[in-house]
């Protein structure tokens, strides 16, 4: 008996022999943040913190008191030299003393630093002089803020009990019994604390075997009701407590048979304070002292002896090691999180403690372990989460490393619940399911949309605030800005930490930016119908954005099996460009429309006055080339990156548009054949008579006559209008190497331009406007020269030349007028192609005197001798082209009679000469077929002294007997239309 007290001395009088600890600050349960409800569960018991805190401790005492003759013992920190307790260090009976300075293995093994790094020792006294060495006991006492009252009424009570139990196991009492037994009201200094202390004291036993009891209590259980009963009655009236107390008794009674109630696994023990959550709480109240009450991040040094000890708890507590591991865990993470979340080496440590949670959830099948493990795990994750599905709001370069230690407690937290307690895991084979991968790349897309939605709403602000600036940015672009920025930001900061998951962590994140950002331009997109500058930049922003991205996606699967093919296709192409070159070509399309409009509604209004300005051309031409010279300057300053690519389609199209004016500049003015009379019926000449006087105008001439009329209806039909029609076409087509130049031009200063893009020439060039411009000029020439002559100059040439008497109309009328209007054509066309006019006139004019001589119908004969006549004529008509060698050169005036020359010898020829030549040349046509009957030969149009038509057309004209029956005979003409 006397050993057994001495093991549990108090070691100092009943007065304090050490300071009392100083006032407990709100524990760290009180402190737990909103967003990290403990998963220990909710006491049914109105037991506060500080109840559920000195509950513990006395557990920690009564559970410290052993029979190995160890006894937990301390020292004051005294620093009296007459102040001796039986227990002082300098006693025989002092056991060890704690020895903090010795690197803590568990620290160690934690990865928590080491007291020469900055870890707490025993504390120090107040007036700066270390205290002597501490034992367990009072270093707890210390821990737990207890006072020295507190602890000697506590041992004193134990020490009775020992008195009373000897040998017996603590496991095997009720502690909260044994106190009330042994304390009474005088171990108390008044009697409102005694009356506390009783209330929590019930309380405490009511938690433990009612509320929260081990093993589940039937409804109908007497014990149970009576105890009920009795803490009512004790809360609201105190019970005598003490030795020998008929109250106490009857409360034994109750209790006993309740504790001793088993689940079959501890025979010995009472079962008061193992239940869940209450020992669970209870449990983390002392794991909570070990940490420092200086500095609260920190664990002691002394962690070794403490948790030695606080491990002789788990036989009253029912712990064992696998819910140590799990309570530690918890404790170390709350901490973490309480103090601010400053401490890595916390963070750490609960990330290492929690490998070891790892492999005790694949070896134990206990279900309330589980439900313990999934609980604790859940609020770890869930808190973990918070900050991780949104980890830009709450990380950055600064603080990475505590991002680092979250994601790997998130991620070893996921992986036990899903691998270890997830039944439909179970149900897989595991090689389908990376939970890593996975939980990183929720994370991932679930921060980066919740950043870009803040990028979205700060870019909406910005465009907000500058909206009365000039040229505000557009919010797209913004945002594009803002979005490639935290690409970059994410690929340099997050990335490298996130990669140790999930290897391509920058192509999930840039992919998910992608699609943010696409879904917003994809709206943004239906509602552009038109090339406006905002759209340009919004379109441009997104291209570059989209290439940043993919070049991210790229770098970041180099390594994948795919190549990254799989994060690519979850990258749909926003094709910008594309939708940039499509309002391009709709910009086109519409200017081309109005540039089509503007010919059109100008030409109609077009007088084409040879006095309009000095050059000789339309108005209306100075104006289109304007237009086009604008359209391409404005092309070029389109905010685009494809002048290049795009240019050929309005290069296209400008020629186009040059192609239609040339077109409608010569519609309606006829071409050669419009102006060449009709030939008239064949006819044999009247002989002998003379045709001193002229005829009334054939009905040729008035058939002629009025299908001109129909062409030349309208003033700017006239020649002059048409030598400008002439010199307008010559003018675009002049001014089109300048329009190239300038293209060129353009090109060069274009951003996106290659060196090739301006070299080959090709596609900058006017293809169809100088085909149609050469085309427009030759016909309006050929149609000047056969107006002139066939029509304006008919009355002198094919109404007047050789009718009647050949001596007496001779050509010089004809030339006269002719000459005047070459002279007011020379004035009016350009000079470059004057020559061209002035060919075709004299090519007109040669046709129009074969016409008179070889179609010139019945008003017209020739005798043999009318030859010499006409080629004087004939001479006269090349001389006035000549001009004495101002005009055309010889060389081209022989070039274009040589028709002429070849028929003329055929007036010369005498009569039978003719008709012999006729018939050979008419059966070398026809064959044998012609020898019974001469065909009437064809009119081919083409003048040839070889040809048939040609030599009878002579024939018909000759006023000679012999030729008149011979056509009479020979085909029946008459002399008459």
């Amino acid at each position: 008996m006397a050993h057994l007290f001495k093991d549990l001395s108090l070691g100092h009088s009943k007065r304090e022999s050490t300071p009392p600890p100083p006032p407990p600050p709100p524990t760290m349960h009180s402190r737990i943040t909103a967003d990290l409800p403990s998963p220990l569960g909710k006491l049914d018991a109105q037991l506060s913190d500080s109840d559920i805190q000195i509950t513990a401790y006395e557990i920690f005492v009564a559970a410290c008191r052993t029979a190995s003759g160890k006894p937990l013992t301390y020292v004051s920190n005294s620093d009296s030299p007459n102040h001796h307790s039986p227990h002082s260090p300098n006693s025989p009976a002092l056991q060890r003393s704690l020895t903090s300075a010795t690197a803590s293995k568990m620290k160690k093994a934690l990865g928590l630093k080491s007291p020469g790094s900055g870890s707490k020792k025993s504390p120090v006294s107040s007036n700066g002089k270390a205290k002597k060495a501490l034992t367990v006991g009072e270093l707890m006492r210390i821990q737990m803020r207890v006072s020295d009252t507190v602890d000697s009424r506590l041992r004193r009570a134990l020490l009775r009990t020992a008195a009373g139990q000897m040998g017996k196991q603590v496991e095997s009492m009720v502690l909260p019994l044994e106190l009330l037994q042994q304390l009474k009201i005088s171990d108390f200094t008044d009697q409102q604390e005694y009356d506390s202390w009783q209330k929590r004291t019930l309380k405490v036993l009511e938690a433990g075997l009612l509320l929260h009891p081990r093993v589940p209590i039937d409804k109908s259980n007497a014990a149970s009701q009576r105890l009920r009963k009795i803490i009512n009655g004790a809360l609201d009236r105190p019970i005598e407590t003490g030795r020998n107390n008929e109250t106490m008794q009857v409360l034994r009674s109750t209790v006993m048979p309740l504790a001793s109630r088993s689940d079959g696994s501890f025979s010995e023990t009472c079962h008061w304070a193992d239940g869940s959550p209450l020992n669970l709480r209870l449990y983390e109240m002392l794991l909570e002292a070990c940490f420092d009450l200086t500095d609260e991040t920190s664990i002691i040094g002394e962690l070794d002896e403490l948790m030695e000890n606080i491990r002789k708890t788990w036989g009253i507590l029912g712990i064992n090691q696998m819910l140590h591991n799990l309570c530690f865990t918890w404790v170390l993470f709350h901490r973490f999180v309480a103090t601010g979340q400053v401490e890595m080496d916390l963070l750490y440590a609960t990330d290492s403690q929690l490998t070891e949670v790892a492999k005790d959830a694949k070896t134990t099948k206990d279900p309330e372990y589980s439900k313990i493990l999934s609980s604790i795990l859940t609020a770890i994750l869930g808190w973990a989460e918070k900050r991780l599905l949104a980890y830009h709001d709450t990380f950055d370069s600064v603080n990475i490393p505590t991002l680092e230690g979250i994601v790997s407690l998130g991620v070893s937290a996921a992986r036990i619940l899903v691998e270890d307690i997830s039944n439909e895991y179970r149900r897989k084979r595991k090689g389908e399911v990376d939970v890593a991968r996975n939980r990183i790349e929720t994370y991932i897309r679930s921060s980066l949309r919740t950043a870009f939605a803040q990028k979205m709403e700060k870019a909406d602000s910005s465009r907000r605030a500058s909206r009365h600036q000039p040229n505000p940015l557009p919010v797209l672009a913004i945002l594009a800005k803002d979005v490639g920025e935290l690409a970059i930001n994410e690929k340099k900061v997050f990335s490298p930490i996130l990669k140790r998951w999930h290897p391509f962590s920058a192509g999930v994140a840039v992919a998910t930016l992608h699609v943010c950002y696409g879904n917003e331009l994809k709206q943004f997109m239906l509602g552009i119908t038109e090339l406006t500058p905002d759209a340009v930049q919004v379109l441009r922003a997104a291209d570059k954005l989209e290439k940043d991205l993919v070049q991210i996606a790229v770098e970041d699967s180099v390594d994948s099996d795919d190549g990254g093919k799989a994060i690519i296709r979850e990258m749909p192409p926003y094709e910008a460009e594309a939708a940039i070159a499509n309002l391009v070509k709709i910009w086109i399309k519409t200017s081309l429309d109005r540039l089509k409009e503007w010919i059109d509604r100008n030409l109609q209004q077009e007088v084409w006055n040879p006095r309009a300005n000095q050059e000789g051309y339309a108005p209306s031409a100075v104006e289109v080339l304007r237009i086009i010279d604008e359209t391409l300057d404005a092309y070029f300053q389109l905010p685009i990156p494809m002048h290049p690519a795009l240019l050929p389609d309005l290069i296209y199209g400008l020629d186009r548009s040059l192609q239609y004016y040339a077109s409608k500049a010569k519609s309606g003015c006829g071409s050669r054949n419009t102006y060449i009379p009709t030939l008239p019926a064949l006819t044999r000449c009247s002989t002998g008579s003379k045709l001193w006087k002229k005829k009334e105008k054939s009905p040729i001439t008035q058939k002629r006559n009025s299908q001109i009329a129909t062409v030349n209806g309208d003033d700017s039909f006239g020649i002059s209008q048409m030598c400008v029609r002439i010199n307008t076409l010559h003018q675009i087509r002049g001014e089109l190497e300048g329009l190239e130049k300038r293209i060129i031009t353009h090109l060069r200063n274009s951003e996106s331009a290659n060196t090739e893009d301006f070299s080959n020439g090709l596609a900058k060039k006017f293809e169809l406007t100088p085909a149609a411009c050469v085309e427009g000029v030759q016909q309006l020439s050929e149609a000047v020269a056969y107006k002139l002559i066939l029509h304006d100059l008919s009355h002198v040439l094919l109404d007047g030349l050789y009718v009647g008497e050949s001596s007496s109309s001779r050509i010089e009328p004809f030339l006269q007028e002719l000459e005047q209007n070459l002279a007011v054509i020379a004035d009016t066309v350009n000079e470059r192609v004057r020559t061209r006019i002035i060919t075709d006139i004299m090519k007109a004019s040669f046709d129009g005197f074969l016409f008179v001589l070889l179609a010139g119908g019945p008003s017209r004969s020739f005798t043999q001798q009318d030859s010499q006549i006409i080629e004087d004529d004939f001479k006269s008509l090349k001389d006035l082209f000549w001009a004495n060698g101002d005009g055309l050169p010889s060389e081209l005036i022989d070039k274009f009679s040589t028709t002429m020359r070849a028929v003329l010898p055929l007036f010369r020829t005498d009569t039978d000469s003719l008709i012999e030549r006729f018939r050979r040349v008419t059966l070398e046509s026809y064959g044998s077929s012609a020898r019974s009957k001469l065909p009437l030969p064809p009119t081919s149009g083409e003048w040839n002294p070889t040809e048939p038509n040609t030599l009878l057309r002579v024939l018909c004209n000759r006023n000679d007997e012999a030729a008149s029956k011979f056509l009479r005979k020979t085909y029946n003409l008459p002399k008459k239309l």
